[in-house]
């Protein structure tokens, strides 16, 4: 009895994998080009975790802080290294994300990390549509 309530463990475990590591991927402009921008929203252990921002032709990333809630409604704040702080707006299934005095205002979308026609790999931790990218937006950052 021992062995089969530690394998129903180990199998719950597994299929309740999804939990552990989410994330949500979010772009703007053309990848490979220097006009790309990825937002990848992570929660870990059903926490907020970190935010990567990817940007430009050579995929440069960058680590940035969350800082809270937003001043507009519905909405939360992420600092860059260099002290830049954007606000970003949930806005149906995309997001609007801007600075404060309006020279950066750009509107993000979810990106589908995955095989296109059967070639490529599956990304196990990205959210497998707009919705579930919504959700854990909306679950790690707006709510938390």
């Amino acid at each position: 009895m021992k062995y089969f309530v530690l394998a129903l463990v180990l199998i719950w475990g597994s299929y309740n994998h999804t939990d552990a590591q989410q994330v949500a991927n979010y772009s703007t402009g053309t990848p490979g080009h220097d006009t790309y921008e990825e937002f990848s929203f992570w929660a870990r252990n059903n926490q907020r975790s970190t935010i990567d921002y990817t940007y430009g032709a050579n995929r440069k990333s960058l680590r940035l802080t969350y800082l809270g809630k937003g001043n507009l409604p519905h909405s939360f704040q992420v600092k860059f290294p260099n002290q830049l702080v954007l606000t970003v707006i949930p806005n149906g299934n995309t997001l609007l994300v801007k600075d404060s005095k309006g020279t950066y205002n750009k509107v993000f979308t979810w990106k589908y990390e995955g095989p296109v026609n059967g070639i490529g790999t599956f990304c196990t931790p990205c959210a497998k549509d707009e919705a579930a990218a919504m959700k854990i937006i909306n679950r790690y950052y707006i709510q938390k």
